[in-house]
């Protein structure tokens, strides 16, 4: 097998050696001069710049005491590493070394020569070298050590005024948006980088006392309602925003100026970077979707959360989906005593648990592979698991594809969670946490209907448990095979004081749409907006509520913590986000033009789909928590008995696959209002809805 050789660029050679020995021997030999000839132009200076005024008894000392004073000199210089710096990169470091060099050495100057002349009465007259002496010398001194050595950075600033004086074409003039601290210090490196073809031409600043000043020679030109004005002004082709400490509704409306400009749009993404000095043009991220929403993001005392789940047996189902793969995340990362990853997707499932075992090699991980509708597979995984806590994500999400497979909505969220929800309470399962979402609300779609359903299934569970009742909580099955060993067929009478001690608390957690979900909307316009278009909306009015992947797991941590049993929790979403609006603004953070480079077309709303979504019913209404961005809301009541009942019959209906099942669930759901009764609504509430991009997100009641 050949040998590959490799071309290493030789380094730089000073008479033979590495280049940074020769620049330490060159400054080395400077110092020795600038050393001796600093106190010599002392006394010059203090004789009125006249060689032949100077006593000859002041020479003569001076003659004397320079060579010693050298050697020290040259000797405490290479202690204090002054050359061995890289001085191109020289700052507040070598400044202070080198400030320290000259205290020291000025110090032993005045003691030494003063010494030297008091010693030696018969070769000098006067006791000591005159005052000024020691004060200029010392001056000097510092000015031409120190001034050698940042003479190269303040070379190469120059160098690069000048590069940034005649820009080429590659160049690209900035705008910085901030004049404070990261904001100066982004404008120093942009300047300052060979490598960036960039330069700044002008800063934004809300602060009046900073508007009409300078940083490094860069006008700050006016606040935020300057901005289009600017960019025309100075040829802006980039927008850099560097307020890392503003909020994200500040950020919004500053993002939403700059993109009227059609500027190329980066932004500093948080504090760490300013407090720990690393503010960089590296540091810079383009402006995400995200950062266009307009919402802080919600706080969570995750404290609280993580020790509630110390030493627990968690189980996620659906551990392999966008919520369920972060639930696993969060929770790996806090010492559970054992995670359990429950999924029918088994490339999910191996994808989350090979990241987890990398990540969290101590971790007692368990993955398995199954559905929620098997109940003999749930009573086998809760009898030899014993999770302490459940997480419920598994479910059937698609709206247009549920539309068309009612059944399978029903037989996966609603017969499946109350599969789930039965194998945990009767396992003793602590805590049951149902992740539901805002199509739950006045449902017009199968999917939205079914989650509804799972919430009520919850509040069943929990209010039969409440009043002891838990025995009357009914078996589903589609089977009737005792498992060997289980408890999967419950003989009802002979377990009574069994099932009046049931502790499961239950409860529910609504939330919106997820950014960066599976089916999110976001991905599919990027794809479409990658083809070059055109992007499809269903409809120019449609909104919709949005968060993250971490603010919906944080809700749902929280939930699992603070649960009493029966709750839903909701999350103040602020103001729902116009669909259209967000298709335009990823079009504009892509570097296009709306309508110009990339077409919008509308194709109309699809089965089942809502030109708004709620975060609660009417009946409901909303209690406080400590946390001023999540509430609870009040069940509605409804006739718990029957609802069990029809829940058999709803089980069979949909295993036999029945044509009828939208009928079945209406029955069950009042709620839920179908496509005609929705259309009506929709333009109700289209014709009563202002711009909602505009921040007026009105919430329509029936």
């Amino acid at each position: 097998m050949g040998e590959t050789t490799k071309k290493v660029k030789p380094m730089k050679r000073f008479f033979g050696k590495e280049h940074w020995i020769g620049v330490s021997l060159f400054l080395m030999i400077y110092d020795i001069v600038a050393v001796a000839m600093s106190y010599f132009l002392a006394l010059w200076l203090r004789f009125d710049c006249r060689f032949s005024l100077i006593q000859e008894n002041y020479l003569r000392a001076w003659k004397f005491f320079t060579p010693a004073y050298v050697v020290v000199c040259i000797l405490v210089f290479y202690l204090l590493r002054l050359y061995k710096s890289i001085w191109r990169f020289a700052s507040y470091s070598e400044l202070l070394r080198t400030i320290i060099a000259s205290i020291i050495t000025a110090v032993l100057h005045t003691a030494g020569i003063t010494a030297m002349m008091r010693l030696e009465p018969e070769k000098y007259v006067q006791r000591r070298m005159p005052l000024s002496y020691y004060i200029i010398g010392a001056i000097i001194q510092f000015c031409l050590v120190l001034g050698i050595r940042f003479a190269y950075r303040f070379f190469l600033m120059i160098k690069a005024e000048a590069r940034i004086g005649k820009p080429k074409g590659a160049c690209a003039n900035v705008m910085v948006i901030g004049a404070g601290s990261a904001g100066q210090m982004l404008v120093r490196d942009i300047n300052s980088t060979k490598e960036v073809g960039d330069r700044v031409v002008c800063i934004i600043d809300d602060n009046k006392n900073k508007q009409g000043r300078y940083i490094d020679g860069v006008p700050v030109v006016g606040g935020r309602e300057h901005i289009l004005e600017a960019a025309e002004r100075y040829q802006v082709r980039k927008i850099f925003l560097a307020i890392p400490s503003a909020g994200m509704s500040e950020r919004r409306d500053i993002l939403a100026i700059c993109q009227e400009t059609g500027c190329e749009l980066k932004n500093l993404p948080g504090m760490y970077q300013l407090v720990n000095g690393d503010v960089s043009v590296s540091n810079l991220k383009k402006v995400s979707i995200e950062d266009l929403l307009g919402r802080d993001p919600i706080q969570v005392d995750m404290g609280e959360v993580f020790e509630f789940l110390h030493g627990k047996t968690v189980l996620v189902t659906g551990g392999g989906g966008s919520i369920g793969s972060e639930l696993c995340r969060q929770v790996a990362s806090h010492h559970p005593k054992r995670l359990i990853i429950f999924d029918i997707y088994e490339n999910n499932a191996y994808n989350i648990q090979l990241e987890l075992r990398e990540k969290h090699p101590e971790l007692d991980l368990v993955t398995l592979i199954g559905s929620v509708r098997d109940s003999r597979k749930m009573f086998q995984v809760f009898e030899q698991y014993k999770p302490d806590v459940v997480y419920h994500a598994a479910a059937h999400k698609h709206v247009p594809l549920m539309e068309d497979s009612p059944c399978e909505a029903i037989k996966n969220n609603a017969i499946g969670t109350y599969k789930t929800a039965y194998a945990a309470m009767v396992h003793g399962c602590k805590r049951f946490v149902l992740i539901s979402t805002d199509k739950a609300v006045n449902p017009t779609n199968i999917m939205g209907a079914s989650k509804r359903l799972c919430e009520m299934i919850i509040q069943s569970f929990d209010a039969k448990i409440k009043e002891g009742k838990a025995a009357e909580i009914p078996q589903l099955f589609t089977h009737y095979t005792k498992t060997r060993g289980g408890k999967e067929k419950l003989d009802l009478m002979a377990n009574a004081d069994f099932f009046r001690n049931i502790k499961t608390e239950f409860v529910a957690v609504r939330f919106g749409n997820v950014l960066g979900s599976n089916g999110s909307v976001i991905p599919i316009f990027k794809k479409q907006i990658e083809k070059g278009g055109p992007v499809t909306v269903t409809h120019p009015d449609i909104i919709r509520y949005f968060m993250t992947i971490p603010e919906a797991v944080s809700l749902v941590l929280l939930a699992g913590t603070n649960a009493r049993g029966g709750e839903i929790f909701v999350l103040d979403m602020g103001s729902p986000v116009k669909i259209d609006t967000l298709a335009r603004n990823l079009i504009r953070l892509s570097g296009l033009k709306p309508d110009v480079d990339i077409k919008i077309e509308y194709t109309g709303l699809r089965p089942g789909e809502k030109l708004y979504e709620e975060k609660l019913m009417a009946e409901e209404g909303l209690e406080k928590t400590e946390n001023e961005k999540i509430h609870i809301g009040r069940p509605l009541k409804f006739d718990i008995n029957r609802f069990l009942d029809d829940l058999d019959d709803l089980m069979d209906a949909a295993y036999a696959n029945s044509r009828d099942i939208k009928r079945l669930v209406a029955g069950m759901v009042n709620t839920y209002h179908q496509e005609g009764v929705e259309a009506i609504r929709s333009e109700v509430y289209r014709m009563l809805m202002n711009e909602v991009g505009e921040g007026a997100a009105a919430e329509a009641d029936d």
